[in-house]
């Protein structure tokens, strides 16, 4: 089918099965259409809302199209946000994964330069001296020495090269930023995903419930695409939907600027080292040790959030955590 015809059939307020989405971003990602045709197939789903199934052809496409990884078998997770939240915020998910990894927990974490704040996971680690890379054995020898290794999204989707210069042009938010986070080449058997409002996270769930794995959409209720404490924040997992406070983890709300990630790499790289030395304000750590716990308690449920906590923060007491990020940089 030609993208006219297709583009004609959603004008009319229809909708694209699974495998259908599937098969025709794989047409597109192949490099099929043009870039008008990409951008007019954009601004369909910015017309109207995507469907679950739409967004699950979509993730089944772009991991059809990605650069392999076989872990073979890997128990590991990922902890990673949409983005979006316009928050600023340091780095949490990155962090979190860093304490994960040194309570020796195999992480495979799936990031990228920031977009809406000034230091994404792919700024701050570079900024450390990680070099970026789709080789598979550096990548197990990473998992093997440090318990985490990082995939650079650009990396593994070369199929975006036929999009990025079309969402460049467009400058507004269309539904890949919703794929990020869903399209780690490992497809890992944990996950814990931070979104930017509620509909999305409804979304994610229709998508993820079907996965079969163990998962946890993270919404802060008052826009933080993470666990802030600065509020209530909603969980919709493999296990239910649960809405908590900061108190019900024994954990102290705190104030949004307590959050600010800075205003340059240097500055969001201090803060991500002061978390690791144990030196960082209470605020900061807490708003870690947060989504830490959640991260654990998806790969064990049977864990209370209290024991959860105290795990995390054993990792940073101990300097484990530290070690892991000393380690990872040592075998660039």
């Amino acid at each position: 089918m030609e993208m006219k015809e297709i583009l004609n059939y959603l004008f009319k307020h229809n909708t694209l099965t699974q495998e259908e989405s599937r098969a025709l971003l794989k047409r597109m990602g192949q490099g099929e259409f043009s870039e008008p045709e990409i951008a007019s197939f954009l601004t369909v789903f910015l017309m109207r809302k995507i469907t679950p199934e739409e967004l699950g052809g979509f993730r089944e496409a772009l991991l059809d199209l990605c650069v392999p990884v076989d872990l073979n078998g890997l128990n590991a997770i990922d902890v990673c946000g949409t983005g979006g939240d316009e928050k600023n915020t340091f780095n949490i998910s990155t962090l979190t994964s860093f304490i994960l990894a040194g309570a020796g927990v195999k992480v495979v974490k799936h990031g990228n330069y920031g977009v809406s704040s000034s230091c994404g996971s792919s700024n701050v680690l570079e900024h450390f001296g990680y070099k970026f890379s789709n080789n598979q054995n550096k990548l197990q020898k990473e998992l093997d020495k440090a318990n985490i290794c990082y995939l650079h999204a650009p990396f593994f989707h070369p199929a975006m090269k036929h999009v990025g210069p079309v969402r460049k042009a467009l400058k507004v938010k269309t539904f890949f930023n919703l794929l990020g986070p869903m399209v780690n080449p490992v497809k890992p058997k944990n996950q814990i995903v931070g979104v930017y409002n509620t509909e999305v996270q409804d979304l994610y769930n229709e998508v993820y419930k079907k996965l079969g794995i163990n998962y946890c959409i993270l919404y802060s209720l008052d826009g933080y695409d993470e666990i802030s404490l600065t509020g209530d924040f909603r969980t919709l997992s493999n296990k239910g939907e649960k809405i908590y406070s900061p108190e019900t983890i024994n954990l102290k709300t705190v104030k949004p600027e307590d959050l600010f990630g800075g205003n340059s790499v240097e500055e969001a790289a201090a803060i991500f080292t002061n978390v690791l030395e144990a030196k960082a304000t209470e605020a900061q750590t807490n708003a870690v040790l947060a989504n830490a716990a959640f991260a654990f308690k998806t790969m064990d449920n049977s864990k209370s959030l209290e024991d959860c906590v105290a795990v995390a923060r054993e990792s940073i007491e101990s300097k484990k955590a530290l070690n892991v990020l000393k380690e990872l940089i040592a075998i660039q």
